[in-house]
């Protein structure tokens, strides 16, 4: 997986306070907080009953996008200047227990790998970082846009020194995201919230 320089985290600006003292939580740990939650009930549902091979729940693991320009972004678009996209290093792999999907964690056709051990037969990077997943063929465009969004799972939290930096979409959300205390490099970059 030669491309993967950062992952990605989209998150609420109104998390970030938190984020920078706790990290990046699994939704387990994060529910038994105030928090703004971006995630779509339907999704969670479906995520809720997910078990990896290694015998955890999904809700249990933090996740990260390997591209954050992806379906989920896309059906947050409107909400661009309340997000930002968290830059994370790719060391997470690192942590005991992290994991790697080969698409969206939910989708019954998920595979799931030991990040350690990953390889790039395993993950279609092609289809992860192509500009978009549209296909005349209807079940072809449902199959890359689960592939877009494979996903790097990591037990309980990602801790806050993972953190390399984030994208914004506005100088608006720049400056919300510097009001919360964030002190790492912060990157406009509009195309990556559909702008």
């Amino acid at each position: 997986m030669t491309r993967r320089t950062e992952l990605n985290n989209i998150m609420p600006l109104r998390n970030i306070p938190s984020v920078l003292q706790r990290g990046i939580l699994s939704h387990q740990r994060a529910s038994e907080l105030d928090h703004a939650d971006i995630s779509l009930e339907d999704v969670q549902n479906i995520r809720d009953g997910v078990t990896l091979p290694n015998g955890r729940a999904l809700h249990s693991f933090a996740n990260l996008y390997f591209d954050a320009r992806n379906p989920m972004m896309y059906r947050r678009r409107a909400e661009y200047n309340e997000l930002c996209i968290l830059r994370i290093s790719t060391d997470v792999a690192t942590i005991p227990g992290t994991c790697v999907s080969s698409q969206n964690a939910s989708s019954k056709y998920a595979r799931f790998y030991d990040a350690a051990n990953v390889s790039s037969d395993d993950v279609d990077m092609d289809k992860v970082y192509a500009r978009d997943w549209d296909h005349e063929d209807e079940i072809e465009k449902w199959r890359h846009a689960s592939i877009k969004c494979a996903e790097v799972l990591v037990p309980n939290s990602i801790p806050p020194e993972y953190i390399l930096g984030a994208y914004v979409a506005t100088e608006q959300a720049k400056q919300q995201l510097l009001r919360s205390g964030f002190d790492k490099q912060i990157e406009i970059n509009a195309d990556k919230f559909f702008r």
